[in-house]
């Protein structure tokens, strides 16, 4: 069994296949909180920050969750047959990885031709040969960085990083910056990071919301430019102003 906070057919809005009509699964739970990110948002009367899909984070919310028993769920997900594209989301969603339902959903996606993307922060080591089906997927890996507020030996683990990298069909890095980072060590965290592999590094802004986008934005992009990263937007940000449900 695993949880899903929601689900929705968009277009993908970050990363390499930005503009992608995707199918969304957003799991349940994550192994960080990145107060860092500073995201203001309350439950059940307590005031609290984290990071943008904070609803999916806090497990104050999984009386919210749905629990997903079996395949036939998913298979039952509306306008999931209309797009080649799924992303699988969080949370961290490779939480789940060893679970019997959530690998079953996996090799399903799979028989049906999809092209499966995990969002991950990529601190989960991930036993390759005894769950195959992962190789086939494509590895978005949003490595967190100081200005996630989280400690350094909990959001990196190098082990997972190579593995991830040296089995998956297909991996890029992703760094959510703010300006105040470009203008400190994010180039020098990125490099230490990246350093010893060929994959494509791409950064994008922090923001939960459009105002929060617009105020690191430029700054994200010229760094970019400065040094050689691809620049990711966040498409749903700017469309919808929000993160849940686009």
């Amino acid at each position: 069994m695993f949880y899903i906070t929601e689900n929705f057919l968009s277009i993908q809005g970050e990363g390499k296949y930005a503009g992608f009509p995707s199918y969304f699964l957003r799991t349940g739970g994550c192994n960080m909180v990145c107060p860092g990110f500073d995201t203001p948002y309350e439950v059940r009367g307590a005031a609290k920050k984290g990071c943008d899909t904070y609803f999916a984070v806090d497990r104050a919310f999984k009386p919210e969750w749905l629990a997903v028993e079996s395949v036939e769920q998913i298979k039952a997900l509306r306008g999931l047959e209309r797009v080649d594209d799924v992303v699988i989301t969080g949370g961290e969603p490779l939480l789940y990885y060893k679970d019997a339902v959530f690998y079953e959903t996996i090799t399903y996606l799979q028989s049906r031709g999809k092209r499966i993307t995990f969002e991950t922060n990529a601190t989960v080591l991930i036993d390759f040969e005894r769950y195959p089906a992962y190789k086939e997927c494509v590895y978005s890996l949003s490595i967190k960085l100081s200005n996630s507020g989280e400690p350094k030996a909990k959001r990196l683990n190098a082990k997972a990083i190579e593995a991830i990298v040296k089995n998956a069909k297909e991996s890029y890095f992703k760094f959510t910056i703010d300006k105040a980072l470009t203008q400190t060590t994010a180039l020098q965290e990125i490099e230490e990071i990246t350093q010893g592999y060929e994959n494509d590094i791409y950064c994008m802004p922090v923001g939960a919301d459009r105002h929060q986008i617009w105020q690191n934005d430029k700054t994200v992009f010229q760094f970019c430019i400065d040094n050689g990263f691809r620049y990711s937007d966040r498409l749903h940000i700017r469309v919808f102003d929000d993160t849940k449900g686009v």
